[in-house]
């Protein structure tokens, strides 16, 4: 039969786990040495492709959230066996001592198989020795299932076990919880971001595009530039690498006639570019928010492909980046890329790919691999990290008009704005279509105006006298004469489609 010492130990063990996991992040944060990192890779590596599919299309945003709370589950239920461990073996040899240094210990060992020599090991171990050593009792202290003495079965001694756990439990979770705090505190107060190498031209950009937009009555809808901290993020992983310019590099590898690896520095040194890009996730809804438009400082790809000699019949190829992902595209639509080191005039952002991102024009986001560290030109096609899990999101991307919540604003003379933005990759957009009586009939819109960059989503704006509900359809015609496709589908497995509807008035 479990006894009462072991159920308490257990609690305790728990308790020392969490602690030891909030003890690593207190002293590394976010970052690949967290001990959650290694399991929380490992969950992303093993999980079946149909797995995450419905993941994605079940839960969303939430997804990532599912496999970091299993991560951080798991690594708890590790250390909290080690700490176990230590509490039973002080309890068998009735010193304190022995049941601190074990879980001390172990935790060390464990945290550096997981992340390495790290500070965080010994961030874990300490939490977790502490938990141990305050909360262990001696035998004669802590009361036990089965026979027992009567003075241990006292209503004091019980009480008095009963508080010292709860007391250890309590300060261990108020631990966790002031450590969760404290960093978002010391991560909303980081330094601001410095300007990007050689992005003087970037601010001419961001002016231009402040120029080019509509005035909207909502002061809430997005502008035509989003801001860093606003620009939507999608990773295999919720650990970013941490790569520094003067390590990174990117290698050609594969079909060439020459290889080649390009530093930093020499890279910066190219001739430098400020595009505006627009970049919209694949696995979006229709009507989505993980969309958004930066000017990016960088320089194109062509000449560094030209100047390895793909051979033969090299048609394709695979670039990977330093957080393990892979996509597979053709080189002609390589060669119109676009290497980024900086973002709003600033230096790119770890979450964002620093140093080094690749932007595909009018393609998908999935194509614009972040931390880029390899290039392979091949001779033969082979699927990358998604389309092994069942998408077929390198194509081009899908025409679509967007209308969000704070795109409705009732006017003071009783009239509504619909105001919203258009995107439509390379061909660009042409027109936005709105109608206020289901798809009936159809009136343009007010755009935003044009812009020079190929891949660059626009402004929309229409306004109407409303007579009781209607029903608003948007869709937008890009530069081709293309129209948006009517036609609903979901994003698995190359994207959604459809017009936006909303019920206003």
């Amino acid at each position: 039969m479990t006894t009462v010492t072991e159920h308490r130990e257990a609690l305790l063990a728990a308790a020392a786990g969490a602690a030891a996991v909030a003890g690593s992040y207190l002293v590394t944060g976010w970052t690949p040495s967290f001990v959650v990192r290694p399991v929380d890779q490992a969950v992303v590596n093993l999980t079946p492709g149909p797995v995450v599919t419905f993941s994605i299309e079940t839960f969303g945003e939430a997804g990532h959230l599912i496999h970091v709370s299993l991560a951080v589950a798991a690594v708890v239920g590790l250390f909290g066996a080690v700490a176990f461990a230590g509490l039973r073996l002080a309890t068998r040899t009735d010193r304190r001592a022995t049941g601190a240094a074990v879980a001390g210990g172990g935790s060390w060992l464990l945290a550096v198989g997981l992340t390495g020599l790290s500070p965080g090991a010994l961030g874990a171990a300490l939490p977790a020795a502490t938990v141990v050593g305050l909360g262990w009792l001696p035998p004669s202290a802590a009361p036990t299932g089965g026979d027992t003495a009567a003075a241990r079965d006292a209503p004091a001694v019980v009480d008095a076990v009963r508080r010292r756990t709860l007391g250890v439990v309590a300060g261990a979770l108020g631990f966790v919880v002031a450590t969760a705090v404290g960093r978002r505190a010391l991560a909303s107060g980081d330094d601001p971001l410095p300007d990007a190498p050689r992005s003087e031209g970037a601010s001419v950009r961001l002016q231009e595009l402040d120029s080019a937009s509509l005035a909207f009555e909502s002061d809430t809808l997005q502008g035509m530039v989003t801001p860093i901290g606003e620009f939507y993020n999608v990773d295999i992983a919720e650990f970013d690498p941490e790569v520094t310019a003067s390590e990174w590099s990117l290698t050609f590898t594969g079909e060439t006639g020459s290889g080649r690896t390009v530093a930093f520095d020499e890279l910066i040194d190219r001739p430098v570019e400020n595009r505006a890009v627009t970049l919209r996730c694949v696995g979006e809804d229709q009507n989505g928010r993980r969309i958004g438009n930066a000017v990016w400082t960088g320089t194109p790809i062509r000449p560094l492909l030209e100047s390895v000699d793909p051979q033969g019949d090299c048609n394709c190829a695979m670039l990977r980046g330093e957080d393990g992902y892979y996509v597979q595209f053709p080189v002609d639509v390589l060669a119109e890329g676009f290497l980024a080191w900086g973002m709003n005039g600033k230096e790119l952002p770890t979450s964002h790919g620093h140093p080094v991102r690749v932007l595909i024009p009018g393609h998908w986001g999935e194509t614009n691999v972040k931390w880029l560290s390899e290039i392979e030109l091949l001779n033969v096609e082979d699927d990358g990290y998604w389309e092994e899990r069942g998408w077929e999101g390198t194509g081009e991307v899908t025409t679509v008009a967007k209308l969000w919540d704070e795109g409705v604003t009732e006017l003071d003379d009783g009239r509504i704005e619909l105001a919203g933005h258009a995107y439509a990759g390379t061909p660009g957009v042409a027109r936005v279509e709105v109608s206020t009586d289901g798809g009936d009939s159809w009136t343009d819109a007010e755009l935003s105006d044009p812009l020079p960059d190929a891949d660059v989503w626009r402004q929309w704006r229409h306004v109407f006298e409303p007579d009781g509900e209607h029903e608003v359809v948007v869709r937008a015609v890009d530069g081709e004469g293309t129209r948006q496709l009517r036609e609903e589908s979901g994003p698995v497995p190359s994207g959604a489609s459809g017009w936006v509807r909303r019920t206003v008035g």
